[in-house]
């Protein structure tokens, strides 16, 4: 047997594909699920052309990973370099292979013009680049160090002189020596407490830290100690309650949670506390104010100056979802939004324990949106288990994209509300998406992070991609105008139909019978929990806010939210600590009507799979709404100055 064994382990994959070094790639111990998790040419052990764990991406591929190359094309690869160049073609790092016969590699073309003069002269142009911006950061610290903030062109001219260093020298000089100090530290003391009790413990140091980071701080309006105490005693009822709800409550890893929940806290810390957290996201925020005012400019130009100006949603938010949606495109062919990612996506893999898929959809979904990040590891998609199919629905729902927190902030939403929630709901996703529906079967990105390149939809060059980057938004903008329309309208048809019947039982007059008054009721224990304030009607009133943004959509919850301008809307007198929280509450794509977005973009890309994904929406869904929740649970548990974010 023991023979048997080794002979098993020393055969080649069939395909003529060596095994993988990498046990947690290694196509060999792949594990067979009981449903269709792997498309046949994966189950028949095709080459690595075949095999989606090993697309080159952003994420360089480690040598020791990558399969070796058959002999055909190896034969090719020892080709004499000087007649490769003659006949047109150039070195690679990896050889590209036809679609139509992964033996057959497709030469690239030689590069010409710019890119080969930019190539041959890289290090002239890094240093005229960096000596410009540090001249910049240098001239503007003299000049304004008083009357203008510092900490945004410091971290600017750093962020771009690292990049440029790093581009030289390997960054395994900074991560090296942090592995060592990390191992002789943290890895340390982690071996020195007994296993049974790091759980324990992990969780009183999260809760002791929370405790201490919330209760500190003087009390200041409505924001008592009390109202602390019930956001506290909220964000425990969550978690709790997704604890008994949980799938499979023996497979929860503790420390996925819990480390999900530290960082949430520690974010909305470093946001709403410190004054160069909230001095960064002030700076985001002002370049998306920024970004409006251009999209004015294109609207000047079609129409009139002076209808430029008018703030109807029509002539101010859908210009700017359409430019904010073009300038993304192109800084998505630039290779800045995959890195962006890829350095986001490469943290939560590290610290929560999760795969490397479900990185990537839980970083991507606050900037590109809940359809697009899903298409960010499409080659994975047929592939993924069940509870990475739940955490990319739940991080869909979870969050919002960056094109529609463009057009909040332009309906004057608070945008470092807006922001730092997007932000927050990364962990909060993956914490309570892993409560909710924990890991039980084997991962196919469980040991790295890739973001597979996409040669189908990839542009031509960068005014091809900011072109289709404009179609793109047009549709989006169209999308969300209509099913706006749809939806408002909708809403209208029903509660016609709840006052005409109220009305026959006297339920009239200031309390109409309507599914916001109804919606209210229901929501109001989680309004209750969250912290709202108790003074007058606010708990109703945000649970109205809560129960609309599920039932319709966020944009409607926000326009209801807006209308508090009006003295004659209900919602005039809601206090600055309830709009806060009401703010976090509904910053979300958790709706019905995302639902079906969902389930259509995952089912148009792994079509075997869409049973699977109409199976777990509806958990996805309440697991997204809730981790929104959470982030608002924390915010009212730290912030003080209420009315500087409302």
């Amino acid at each position: 047997m023991a023979d048997i064994n080794r002979a098993h382990n020393s055969s080649p994959v069939p395909g003529g594909v060596a095994p993988n070094p990498d046990p947690a790639l290694d196509v060999a111990h792949e594990h067979h699920h009981p449903h269709l998790h792997h498309s046949s040419a994966a189950e028949k052990g095709h080459t690595e052309r075949d095999h989606p764990a090993y697309t080159v991406g952003t994420t360089p591929n480690d040598p020791g990973v990558i399969p070796e190359p058959s002999p055909r094309a190896a034969n090719f690869d020892n080709v004499d370099i000087e007649k490769k160049a003659n006949l047109g073609y150039e070195e690679k790092g990896s050889l590209n292979r036809s679609s139509s016969n992964p033996d057959v590699v497709d030469e690239q073309p030689k590069r010409g013009g710019f890119k080969a003069f930019y190539a041959r002269f890289r290090w002239a142009f890094h240093i005229l680049i960096g000596a410009f911006f540090t001249g910049w950061w240098i001239a503007s610290l003299i000049e304004h160090r008083n009357d203008k903030n510092w900490v945004v062109p410091f971290l600017l001219w750093l962020c771009i002189m690292l990049r440029l260093v790093f581009f030289w020298i390997p960054i395994s000089i900074i991560s090296k020596p942090m592995h060592w100090v990390w191992a002789q530290t943290g890895t340390r003391v982690h071996h020195l407490i007994p296993e049974k009790l790091r759980v324990p413990l992990g969780a009183a140091l999260v809760i002791a830290v929370i405790i201490v980071g919330s209760f500190v701080t003087e009390e200041s309006a409505d924001n008592t100690r009390a109202n602390r105490a019930i956001s506290l005693f909220g964000l425990l009822v969550f978690i709790f309650g997704f604890y008994i709800t949980s799938h499979n409550r023996k497979k929860i890893v503790w420390h996925t949670v819990i480390v999900g929940m530290l960082v949430q806290f520690i974010i909305a810390l470093f946001v709403l506390r410190t004054k160069a957290g909230y001095d960064i996201f002030a700076f985001v925020s002002e370049l998306c104010r920024e970004l409006l005012g251009f999209a004015r400019e294109g609207v000047a130009f079609l129409t009139t100056p002076e209808i430029s100006q008018y703030q109807f949603f029509f002539f101010s938010v859908i210009p700017a979802i359409i430019f904010f949606v073009s300038f993304v495109q192109l800084f998505y062919y630039i290779g800045t939004i995959q890195w962006f990612i890829g350095k986001f996506s490469v943290f939560f893999f590290w610290s929560m324990k999760v795969s490397g898929a479900e990185a990537v959809v839980a970083s991507a979904s606050p900037f590109i949106g809940q359809g697009e990040s899903a298409m960010l590891i499409r080659p994975f998609v047929a592939h993924l288990t069940d509870a990475e199919i739940h955490q990319v629905l739940c991080s869909g729902f979870a969050t919002i994209a960056g094109s529609v927190l463009v057009a909040y902030i332009g309906m004057g939403i608070n945008p470092q509300a807006l922001i730092s929630s997007c932000v927050m709901s990364i962990p909060a996703s993956l914490a309570i998406s892993k409560l909710r529906y924990p890991e039980e079967e084997e991962t196919l990105t469980a040991g790295r992070v890739v973001i597979p390149d996409d040669d189908e939809h990839k542009a031509a060059n960068a005014l091809h991609a900011f072109a289709e980057g404009a179609w793109l938004g047009l549709k989006i903008a169209g999308m969300i105008l209509c099913t706006l329309l749809c939806i408002i309208a909708l809403i209208g048809l029903i509660d016609g139909l709840l006052t005409w019947w109220g009305r026959y039982i006297n339920l009239d007059g200031d309390y109409d019978l309507t599914l916001e008054l109804i919606l209210g009721y229901l929501c109001y224990p989680i309004a209750f929990l969250l912290g709202v304030s108790r003074q007058g009607n606010d708990l109703l009133l945000v649970g109205r806010l809560i129960g609309l943004k599920v039932i319709a959509n966020e944009f409607v919850a926000f326009s209801t939210l807006q209308a508090l301008d009006d003295p004659d809307s209900p919602y005039h007198g809601l206090s600055p600590r309830s709009r806060l929280i009401a703010t976090y509450a509904i910053c979300g794509f958790g709706n019905i009507g995302s639902l079906g977005t969902q389930i259509g973009v995952l089912s148009q890309i792994s079509p075997a799979r869409s049973g699977d994904v109409s199976r777990l929406a509806l958990s996805g869904l309440i697991a997204g709404v809730f981790s929104t929740l959470t982030s608002a649970s924390i915010a009212g548990l730290i912030v003080t100055d209420q009315a500087a974010f409302t």
